[in-house]
């Protein structure tokens, strides 16, 4: 009984928060600059590949 209503009740609650996502007037709009709160959209960083040297970690050739 305690497995049915566990169950129920997270599944439930999935459903609920996929309603309300699907229900949002904004789901579907895209280009607008306050689309995120408020906050602007910093563009993606690329990083280096930083090679540790022999002082940082790096393992001696055996």
């Amino acid at each position: 009984m305690v497995d049915i209503f566990a169950l129920a009740l997270s599944h439930g609650l999935l459903a609920l928060a996929a309603l309300r996502l699907l229900a949002r007037v904004d789901l579907d709009e895209e280009g607008r600059g306050d689309a995120g709160g408020g906050r602007k959209a910093r563009p993606a960083q690329r990083r280096k590949m930083r090679v540790p040297t022999q002082g940082e970690g790096a393992q001696p050739d055996a």
